[in-house]
């Protein structure tokens, strides 16, 4: 526990009782998995998982990462859900037609990890659903602790009705075979500090409305040309347009990129080659379809996990664009992580 007290007085703020309780509890799992890695090894029972949950800008990142820095393990592995699964799908691919494909998957993926977390947990996906199931299982019955974040109880994952009740065993497991923390209070401590000295690439990008050539001029940017336009390749050999590319940057209308079928696994493909990107034509998203709506707030997710600077142009303010019926079921969360950006409007707009 001091050690987050510690970590926190560092950081430059005091830990409130919810942190504290759920620092309290992660303490309790550092021990617990120091001890039974470092005095029995491997044969012994493996130390119960934490399933820490709470709204957005609670603090769940940093208290996992002050835990997971802290811990003397060398085979501890954490890893964002997004990343691991779209690499999931490609093992499991590769040793389809083994009855078991599920076990050699992970087993692939990760080797004599013994501590393994898993950041944003959330299940949306009906298709995924039944595998992520089975790989929570093998996960469990490879003896391997898990700590998992999540803005979700294990009884809110894949909140869609038609679909909730085939999630209820892989419910059920979590429940029994993990403690779930809950990290309460009303505070948002990301949006809070959001107005202060950029901390990483994500939050030195900005949010600009409407877009005028000068607010682009601004960053360095000018309006693509048609010439500019290009297909760029994703995952399984598909290509989606881009407005323009160039060495580090790539730029996408929302309609190209978020109006089509493309996947979180196509948005971490484009990640790994592009580190800036520029997203015009946001529009208001209470008028447009659910599923691009969606595949909005996959690509938030996506860009601020990896730490790609983003320069967003909407035709409205940010709250304009995020508020009305039918929005993205983490539509607070990407909020949140939005507020992080620096934003322009045209005064002439208003």
């Amino acid at each position: 526990m001091r050690e987050f007290e510690n970590a926190a007085r560092q950081s430059g703020f005091v830990l409130d009782d919810a942190q504290r309780q759920a620092a309290f509890r992660l303490g309790e799992l550092a021990a617990d998995v120091t001890r039974k890695r470092g005095l029995f090894g491997r044969g012994a029972a493996p130390a119960r998982g934490v399933y820490l949950w709470g709204s957005v800008g609670r603090g769940k990142s940093w208290l996992t990462t002050t835990l997971y820095e802290a811990l003397p393990l060398r085979n501890k592995r954490r890893l964002h859900f997004h990343d691991f699964f779209r690499e999931f799908h490609a093992a499991y691919h590769r040793h389809q037609g083994d009855r078991r494909v599920t076990d050699l998957a992970v087993t692939e993926l990760l080797g004599d990890c013994r501590f393994l977390v898993f950041d944003e947990f959330h299940v949306h996906d009906a298709g995924d659903a039944m595998l992520i199931g089975r790989v929570l299982r093998s996960i469990l019955d490879q003896r391997i602790t898990l700590l998992t974040t999540s803005n979700y109880p294990p009884a809110g994952l894949l909140p869609n009705p038609v679909f909730h009740e085939m999630f209820l065993p892989t419910i059920k497991m979590l429940e029994e075979t993990m403690d779930i923390v809950e990290l309460g209070g009303g505070r948002d401590y990301r949006a809070e500090y959001a107005s202060g000295t950029a901390r990483s690439e994500f939050e030195r990008g900005a949010y600009l409305w409407p877009g005028t050539e000068e607010q682009l001029a601004g960053h360095g940017l000018r309006l693509p040309r048609p010439g500019d336009r290009q297909q760029v390749e994703v995952t399984g050999g598909r290509t989606v347009q881009a407005l323009a590319v160039d060495d580090e940057r790539i730029w996408f209308d929302f309609h190209d990129l978020c109006d089509r079928p493309n996947s979180t696994g196509d948005y971490l493909a484009l990640t790994d080659r592009h580190p800036v990107w520029v997203l015009s034509g946001l529009p208001r998203l209470a008028g447009e379809d659910r599923d691009a709506a969606q595949r909005f707030a996959n690509l938030v997710d996506v860009l601020c996990d990896r730490d790609v600077r983003l320069v967003l142009v909407g035709e409205a303010p940010l709250d304009e664009v995020l508020r009305g019926e039918s929005l993205p079921l983490d539509v607070n969360r990407t909020a949140s992580r939005l507020s992080l950006l620096s934003a322009t409007a045209d005064s002439d707009a208003h």
